[in-house]
């Protein structure tokens, strides 16, 4: 599978500065949505080191982090990273609060790569964000489409990162462990110890559990 031609084929069309879009954390109940956008200068080609990337939910941590210091250490791969807090999360919706932490992604690329603006957007799923800028959304994108995938495995990794050092400030709910998704073990927990600052007052079982 070439998972470069999405890439390429925008490329020949004139989107010279192309994005791969993905997220971590619609699921938890506790902690951040985390965004990123990928951009990947149009003379990349793929390393061999790179050969064997997937989407980050088919990697262990092990793999993601490896796959994680590759990206960063390379001279043709450049990200932004965006996140919303469970607080907006409760305000206007994991949904909303998705696109948003994708905005601020595609801001913070930008300014990485000294104000050069970002012509066209590739994202994974069935939806659009609130820009003006050219997009395509495809299903599974983080699967076949290299800038995706390389944002869903550093959007992945900066949000465990965030939630290992929120479980120094909370560690009665042993996020290091399960990051704030829904597992038995941190239901289990929650329920003991009652909801904390950083989870979703809006997700069930927490909302549940506020109003007993």
């Amino acid at each position: 599978m070439n998972v470069l031609k999405e890439e390429k084929n925008l490329w020949k069309k004139g989107f010279k500065n192309v994005a791969g879009l993905d997220e971590a954390g619609r699921g938890p109940l506790a902690g951040p949505v985390t965004a990123c956008a990928v951009f990947v200068y149009n003379k990349f080609k793929i390393s061999p080191e790179l050969k064997k990337i997937k989407d980050s939910k088919k990697l262990n941590p092990k793999k993601r982090e490896e796959f994680y210091k590759i990206l960063k250490a390379h001279s043709q791969v450049e990200w932004g990273i965006g996140q919303v807090s469970e607080k907006v999360i409760d305000k206007i919706n994991i949904f909303e609060a998705t696109k948003l932490a994708m905005e601020k992604a595609i801001k913070d690329l930008e300014r990485k790569l000294n104000k050069r603006k970002i012509n066209f957007l590739i994202l994974d799923g069935n939806f659009k964000i609130n820009s003006k800028i050219s997009q395509k959304s495809i299903i599974k994108a983080d699967s076949k489409v290299f800038s995706v995938m390389a944002a869903s495995i550093v959007a992945k990794v900066t949000r465990d990162r965030i939630m290992m050092r929120l479980d120094r400030k909370y560690p009665r709910y042993k996020f290091f462990i399960h990051k704030g998704y829904p597992t038995k073990l941190h239901q289990k927990l929650l329920k003991k110890y009652g909801p904390c600052r950083i989870h979703r007052k809006s997700f069930e079982p927490v909302r549940n559990l506020r109003n007993k």
